[in-house]
């Protein structure tokens, strides 16, 4: 993946980050809650949102979607942002006010397909899904996913069912373990494909 440097410019009182050849793609960090204080654009990854704000209280996604980190460098909690307001970080499922990094997930317009495992390296029972999945264990009576294999199109898991829960992108390729996505336990209770349009 090419990451492009970032450039700084003053953009209607908000410092940006923008990459030259993805402008139309943009997020924007406000430091207090309600769209208010400093804000900073951005428009590419960023493996460290640290020099550019201190804290993070609302944010703004105007197009695109967006994998936001706790901590520098794509580390810590995780959470998937598409177009939208969120006037403060409950609104995201944030823990508290800090956000270190940010990718942007490239959109997928073909299909989606996963295969899910019950254990690592691809062993036990499998499943295929193809569609957004809100109980697994509704679904395929699963509470647990020890390994899976990301075959097209970026998929968000989360901890719980409905959509809720600590989240983690899942990019095509395969996670022979839930530390491989960053867990730290193999719970999901569902998945859901990143797109545009919800």
């Amino acid at each position: 993946m090419l990451h492009l440097a970032p450039s700084w410019h003053l953009q209607r009182g908000c410092k940006s980050l923008h990459a030259p050849t993805s402008s139309i793609l943009q997020i924007t960090f406000y430091e207090d809650r309600g769209f208010q204080g400093h804000c900073y654009e951005c428009s590419s990854d960023c493996p460290n949102l640290q020099p550019y704000f201190s804290r993070c209280n609302s944010i703004r996604v105007d197009s695109g979607c967006w994998m936001l980190y706790e901590r520098p460098n794509y580390q810590g909690h995780q959470y998937f942002l598409r177009r939208g307001d969120y006037p403060d970080y409950q609104q995201w499922m944030g823990f508290n006010d800090s956000i270190r990094s940010c990718r942007l997930i490239p959109q997928h317009t073909g299909t989606f397909r996963m295969r899910i495992y019950e254990r690592d390296d691809f062993r036990g029972q499998m499943s295929e899904i193809t569609d957004d999945c809100p109980s697994l264990q509704d679904r395929f009576h699963l509470t647990e996913v020890h390994s899976l294999n990301v075959l097209e199109g970026s998929w968000v898991l989360y901890e719980m069912p409905s959509y809720r829960g600590r989240q983690y992108l899942l990019r095509p390729g395969e996670y022979r373990r839930y530390l491989d996505w960053g867990a730290m336990n193999a719970k999901v209770g569902s998945l859901r494909r990143v797109m545009d349009f919800y």
